[in-house]
């Protein structure tokens, strides 16, 4: 089941985090780098204000939250951007990251396109979004918390580009 985020699932969503940034970055990304990156970025605080903000929604199985998904609203040029898909390593590949994506493009179908940024070494990720229909669009080097990394910036077109 594919849900809005209330208040109540911020320990679920702040549990799914953790555990997916250590499985997922665990070689790639300093441990004390990612728990500083988690500790700031899902505090209650910071979670609150992004249900506020933007769009949140839980993957649930059997009534318990195994994944989330944080996408922006539409900007004026009629973008937006997935700034996070989540699913605990126990859950992945059981169709819920598919499920979130695409409840996500049901509520952004006036928009034109949807980017989505990825570490360039996360090959989860970039084979999830790949199988998504994203496109790559370019990689390049950037500081992550003062750590260099390089990030793979995909788009997804939910209208077809108008050529000129």
């Amino acid at each position: 089941m594919i849900r809005p985020m209330t208040v109540a699932d911020i320990i679920h969503v702040q549990h799914i985090a953790r555990e997916t940034w250590s499985a997922t970055y665990d070689g790639m990304i300093p441990e004390e780098i990612q728990t500083d990156f988690i500790d700031r970025a899902y505090s209650e605080a910071m979670l609150r204000k992004r249900m506020e903000k933007t769009c949140m929604l839980i993957a649930e199985c059997n009534g318990v939250p195994v994944g989330f998904a944080n996408f922006t609203k539409k900007d004026e040029d009629g973008d937006s951007e997935l700034t996070a898909l989540y699913i605990l390593p126990s859950h992945q590949q059981d169709g819920y990251g598919r499920k979130l994506f695409e409840y996500a493009l049901s509520k952004l179908q006036d928009a034109k396109q949807l980017f989505v940024y990825v570490d360039r070494h996360n090959q989860i990720g970039r084979t999830f979004y790949e199988k998504q229909g994203f496109e790559l669009l370019d990689v390049f080097d950037e500081l992550f918390e003062g750590y260099p990394v390089e990030t793979a910036q995909y788009v997804y077109y939910i209208q077809e580009p108008v050529l000129a």
